[in-house]
């Protein structure tokens, strides 16, 4: 670095600081300085976002506490708009976890507070607010639906007793032979 250019920077070094203590006399300090020198910079004011999340994530439902029992105690914070709970598409059993739809997200943010950790049936729920970028769009999908088990007893049947072309018949007659003819060595 030459002469020349150590003159310079240090010219703007105090030209800055000169620039500093001008922003400095007003009523607003400056945020951060830069590296280079030169006059202090404001951040801009961010407004802090109003939460708008109003489903909720319970976790570790336990068993026996599904649908009606969940609306039913929930209920009591304030209006539910929707709820589902996760359940086997086979057997129609629980997985343990659901969401619940607040109308409003003053409420879902107090359940959240309130029932985090509660120890319900000897489980421990796990409520956490999700913001609504992170809902999936078909979360609800089917959700005022209710579970029908299939009847796999009678598909069974349906299945093994359907009408059959004579080569069906003689290709399921040969599965049912004792198997391969032995023959005696002598």
């Amino acid at each position: 670095m030459g002469a020349k250019a150590k003159k310079t920077m240090m010219k703007k070094l105090k030209k800055g600081s000169s620039q500093l203590s001008v922003s400095s006399r007003k009523d607003e300090a400056a945020d951060f300085l830069p590296l280079e020198g030169g006059p202090g910079l404001k951040l801009p004011e961010i407004k802090p976002t109003a939460n708008t999340a109003t489903v909720l994530y319970i976790g570790r439902i336990p068993h026996g506490f599904y649908e009606n029992e969940m609306e039913g105690f929930f209920k009591q914070f304030g209006t539910i708009k929707r709820l589902r709970i996760a359940r086997n598409k086979k057997t129609g059993k629980s997985k343990h976890f659901g969401f619940i739809q607040f109308e409003s997200s003053e409420v879902a943010k107090i359940v959240a507070d309130c029932m985090h950790n509660y120890l319900l049936f000897e489980h421990l729920l796990q409520v956490y607010l999700i913001p609504p970028e992170r809902v999936h769009p078909k979360l609800w999908k089917g959700v005022n639906r209710w579970y029908r088990p299939l009847d796999w007893v009678q598909i069974e049947r349906k299945k093994h007793n359907k009408e059959r072309t004579l080569e069906e018949q003689e290709i399921g007659g040969r599965h049912h032979e004792t198997g391969p003819e032995k023959t005696q060595e002598d």
